[in-house]
């Protein structure tokens, strides 16, 4: 089975340079798509950046980590990031929106400086050329640097953040891990489900703690059962995400409260991709602790073990600090502990994907992001491109301006490309020309048709058109805003449903394509959408040549 051609990925690390110098970080490419982009650049960590770091700690997470990563004593060079005024307007400006704008372009601005802003441009442009998102991931060897919010970096004012984007997508990693086996996607979605103990003994319920921490285990049970349905794929009603039902199977299973032995023998006697923990957890040196149940506690290296060995794919820890190293406070000081978190753990082991969260993350945020996530893998979205989705979700419910969006944080394994389950065309079956069912029950047909002066037709079934400027295209398009190869039409039966097929337009262009439904344009990019008899349709301009999709019912013979 053909697999979708890989991303090609920038991966960059950033670790502290050992001089008599405070605060001096090398930062290189230790991945890219072409030759020339392994470049090296040193940055001094400047106190203004600490300063917005600190601002931005103080009101939204004031109970999180109780020092700064790093402080600089001598003054900001010239070359280090600035706290930018905010831009002359009647408009008053909220405080939280500049503090969350301003961490966001002074962390951009101290990383992408010099050669490496140039690998980046460079690579930008292979994946524009190559008509892929680009995957960009961050390895931090400096522990003090993982708590700050990576997530939030833009490139300035009124630029979107480096983790919404769907052209750039943005993940952590970690080095010195274990190879990665052959993983060939899967055809569906097996999610096992985990609710850990509610209330860890010795533990009191303050607002560090997860919000499950007050829950009965009848809550529990009940919190399980909203999760499940949640996870198993749905229409999504926003009208900015058009996403459809999809037919790849998912399976959720449930664990309330197991001890480590029950949660080994489930992954051990199921074909499980993804892990699902809802709980308590707790930072240490190992990748911390998860509450499974009353007085028992699994390690994250403990954990590691068993999702590797079974396969599974991705983990997702809806639990406090998953993705936060444990401190140390021996030395009198609050030092990180190199590796510790949770997330860094599984992926030094050989767990290709985890997700956990920065921080305290509220019940109706979690299933507002997971039900998205979930959705976009069943669509066979590579995992950074669903989290990059949900994300939007979160900014879009909660705003810019509140730490929603910035919980989640995704680590990749540097060997893994992020495809978990296979992508939806590979897995329909659409019935052949000369199948009796086709013939017999079919009542229309469909066709492309230029609303140009030859009226030229294109017919849509059997199979899929596709449309572009290369020769190669069912449908040629001698316009310089239509990509090589820009869009498909194609139908889909669901047998078990109906005979007749829907039919869906997919964009895989690089300037998206027009569609004309419900008395307005509106543009499609990277997308699917379903399309209806008397559909309008430009491709890359609205300058471009239209084209109206149509169903014709005909006579059926039956």
């Amino acid at each position: 089975m053909p697999f979708p051609p890989e991303s090609p990925c920038l991966n960059i690390a950033i670790a502290r340079l050992n001089i008599p110098e405070a605060n001096h970080f090398a930062i290189w490419v230790m991945q890219a798509p072409f030759q020339r982009g392994y470049v090296h650049h040193d940055q001094i960590w400047p106190e203004t950046l600490s300063q917005a770091w600190k601002a931005w700690l103080e009101v939204f997470s004031p109970q999180s980590l109780p020092a700064i990563p790093i402080s600089t004593p001598q003054p900001a060079l010239a070359s280090t990031p600035n706290i930018h005024p905010a831009p002359a307007s009647n408009v008053k400006i909220n405080r939280t929106s500049r503090l969350m704008q301003n961490l966001g372009i002074s962390l951009w601005q101290w990383l992408f400086q010099g050669e490496i802003a140039q690998s980046l441009h460079q690579s930008q442009g292979i994946a524009i050329g190559q008509e892929l998102p680009l995957q960009v991931r961050l390895d931090i060897r400096a522990p003090e640097l993982i708590a700050l919010p990576w997530e939030i970096m833009q490139p300035g004012i009124s630029l979107p953040a480096f983790s919404l984007s769907r052209e750039i997508l943005f993940s952590r990693t970690t080095s010195d891990v274990h190879s990665l086996p052959p993983l060939p996607p899967s055809p569906y979605l097996n999610i096992l489900l985990v609710m850990g103990e509610n209330a860890p003994q010795g533990q009191s319920s303050s607002a560090k703690d997860h919000q499950f921490s007050t829950l009965s285990k009848l809550e529990l049970e009940e919190e399980a059962a909203r999760i499940t349905e949640v996870l198993k794929p749905r229409e999504i009603t926003n009208q900015n995400l058009h996403r459809f039902n999809s037919i790849i199977p998912c399976n959720v299973d449930t664990l309330i409260q197991p001890t480590p032995e029950e949660l080994i023998s489930h992954l051990d006697k199921e074909n499980y991709n993804v892990l699902f923990y809802a709980g308590h957890g707790k930072p240490g040196p190992d990748g911390g602790w998860l509450f499974l149940a009353p007085e028992t506690t699994l390690n994250g290296t403990e954990l590691a073990q068993v999702l590797v060995r079974n396969g599974v794919t991705l983990a997702v820890f809806n639990a406090c600090w998953g993705a936060q190293p444990a401190t140390d406070i021996s030395s009198g000081q609050v030092q990180a502990i190199p590796r510790s978190s949770l997330a860094e753990v599984l992926i030094h082991h050989g767990v290709p994907a985890v997700l956990g969260m920065r921080d305290e993350i509220a019940d109706g945020e979690a299933l507002s992001f997971i039900q998205v996530f979930a959705q976009c893998l069943t669509e066979g979205m590579l995992i950074d491109q669903a989290v990059a989705v949900a994300r939007q979700q979160l900014l879009t419910l909660y705003r810019f301006n509140q730490p929603a969006w910035t919980l989640p944080v995704l680590y990749m394994h540097p060997e893994f490309n992020g495809q978990l389950i296979q992508v939806f065309d590979e897995l329909v079956t659409q019935l052949p020309t000369n199948s009796p069912t086709w013939i017999s029950s079919s009542t229309s047909r469909a066709f492309l048709r230029s609303q140009d002066n030859n009226n030229e037709v294109w017919p849509i079934w059997p199979g899929t058109i596709a449309v572009g400027r290369s020769q190669e295209n069912d449908v040629v398009i001698f316009e310089r805003w239509v990509s090589q190869k820009h869009a498909e039409i194609f139908s889909r039966c669901f047998p078990s449903e109906q005979v007749e097929p829907i039919y869906f337009l997919k964009d895989i262009s690089r300037f998206g394509t027009l569609i004309y439904q419900s008395g307005d344009w509106r543009r499609i990019h990277r997308d699917e959408v379903a399309i209806t008899s008397g559909t309008l349709v430009k491709f890359g301009s609205s300058q471009g040549q239209a084209f109206e999709f149509v169903i014709e019912t005909t006579k059926d013979f039956s």
